[in-house]
């Protein structure tokens, strides 16, 4: 399962899905049918790091 900020495309969202398979299936040498990738998206208000949350972080960078 790959946890990601929310608000990327669903082209990006897309190509993380295949690369990641393509990865895990070269690191493994598994068939790439045998392999499952979940994207779970995290609003910016619940992703924090040092006690900042990446909306606030945004927000800063911004002004």
């Amino acid at each position: 399962m790959l946890h990601i900020a929310a608000g990327r495309s669903e082209e990006q969202k897309h190509a993380l899905l295949v690369n990641v398979t393509q990865a895990i299936a070269a690191s493994l040498d598994a068939p790439l049918e045998s392999i499952r990738v979940v994207i779970q998206e995290v609003p910016e208000t619940h992703w924090a790091a040092g006690g900042v949350t990446l909306a606030e972080r945004r927000a800063a960078k911004k002004s």
